[in-house]
């Protein structure tokens, strides 16, 4: 049994990985009791299991060292498939977490501040005046100075609590056809054009990008276009950087080739 388990399940628990990045989480099976175990999960994961975004959390324990074990429910599913991140389920679920008074409370009350998109401009410059890839790649360079020229879109909007890793992996669909939003560590209070714009961008045709902002209740115009496409080109830039921090540059050429694709789109639709 994994240390840090070893003083919350007794020995008839089985245990196993449960996969992800920092190999926190964990499956536990003890006759027809199954549970899904994590450390230092997102501390607001009480009131996203109150409503429904998340599978039922069990109970919390505070180890001596200060970690936090949560145990949620388990539950038999899988990962959305990328052709069901366009449905009216999933509409649904980000409307619920975007329009939670409940959840932007707690984070406020966790201490979450709010970043402005100028800040974080600022701060993404910092990170690669300290890297060499910016002055290897032309178009980081060009990336940069979209993502200045952008700015002036994403000022004054809206702030609600966000996932901001939205992708097929990180939601489940149950045999009950039930979803649940897992994996809330990048969690933040920002513009929810960071999450339904990955959406749009990656999932949906852009032929049908008005039909699927109608159902969350937004409607296309071409600042949203522009501002949905600052927070694209600001992730993408952060990862480059990240995945570079990490030497993994298998990792760092993909989001390269996703820069490349954006700033193509922003020179040649959006600045035109």
């Amino acid at each position: 049994m994994v240390n840090w388990l070893t003083n919350v399940l007794d020995k008839e628990w089985l245990i196993r990985p449960a996969g992800g990045l920092t190999g926190d989480a964990f499956i536990a099976e003890k006759g027809e009791q199954r549970l899904f175990l994590k450390r230092n999960s997102a501390p607001f994961l009480a009131v996203l299991s109150a409503q429904g975004v998340v599978p039922k959390l069990i109970w919390t324990k505070r180890m001596e060292n200060g970690d936090v074990i949560t145990a949620q429910k388990w539950l038999e599913g899988r990962k959305l498939k990328p052709h069901e991140m366009k449905s009216k389920q999933v509409v649904s679920i980000l409307q619920r977490i975007h329009h939670s008074s409940e959840l932007l409370h707690m984070l406020m009350r966790l201490g979450k501040r709010l970043t402005t998109p100028a800040e974080d401009y600022k701060q993404i410059l910092i990170q690669f005046s300290e890297s060499k890839l910016a002055l290897e790649y032309d178009s980081i360079k060009q990336g940069l100075s979209y993502l200045e020229q952008l700015l002036i879109f994403t000022e004054g909007h809206e702030q609600v609590v966000c996932h901001c890793d939205l992708n097929h992996n990180n939601i489940i669909k149950t045999k009950e056809n039930e979803l649940y939003l897992i994996d809330w560590d990048n969690a933040k209070i920002t513009d929810p054009l960071i999450d339904y714009g990955a959406i749009l961008k990656w999932y949906v045709p852009e032929s049908k990008w008005d039909e699927w902002l109608n159902q969350y209740g937004i409607v296309k115009d071409k600042e949203l276009i522009a501002r949905m496409h600052w927070y694209l080109l600001y992730n993408t830039l952060h990862y480059i950087n990240w995945h570079e921090q990490r030497r993994e540059h298998g990792k760092v050429l993909e989001q390269m080739q996703i820069l490349v694709e954006l700033n193509e789109y922003i020179k040649t639709v959006i600045l035109r």
